[in-house]
């Protein structure tokens, strides 16, 4: 008996909803952890209900290791540009330099951002990598409030 074809579009009935919430979770979950057990591939899955209540799944050691596994390989992404790998370090003072390049764009950019655009032209390249902070501190910001979330949520069970 072949399946037909699932309009994506919200369930209005709220008690369809929740059977489809907690059947398709089951089953996220479950593919996460074949792909693991298959792949030898670490995952971690957070899922935040229409309920606010929290299921999170981390196949290999606790969520918070792989949230830091995380924030370090999208750092070095992000710092790196292309997200090529390896261990290259700078030396300090082109460490140095690198750093008062990037403090230097941020400045403009905040002067940009502030309408000081008569004095300010910025590139494109500029832009750019304006935009690539600005996705990073956003990422830690929204890290930081689903931490605090966590932590709550467990203090309020305990």
């Amino acid at each position: 008996m072949a399946r037909g074809k699932v309009q994506l579009r919200r369930i209005e009935n709220p008690v369809h909803r929740q059977v489809t919430f907690c059947k398709r979770r089951a089953g996220l979950l479950k593919k996460a952890r074949e792909l693991s057990v298959l792949c030898d591939a670490r995952i971690g899955i957070i899922i935040f209900s229409a309920h606010g209540k929290l299921y999170d799944l981390a196949t290999a050691g606790t969520m918070e290791e792989l949230i830091e596994r995380y924030k370090t390989a999208s750092g070095e992404a992000a710092l790196q540009g292309d997200g090529g790998g390896g261990e290259h370090r700078m030396d300090p003072k082109q460490e140095t330099m690198v750093l008062q390049q990037e403090i230097n764009l941020l400045q403009k950019g905040l002067r940009y951002i502030y309408g000081n655009r008569a004095n300010e032209h910025m590139t494109v390249e500029e832009l750019n990598a304006l935009e690539r902070y600005l996705e990073i501190w956003m990422y830690n910001i929204r890290s930081a409030k689903i931490m605090i979330q966590e932590i709550q949520a467990l203090k309020s069970k305990a």
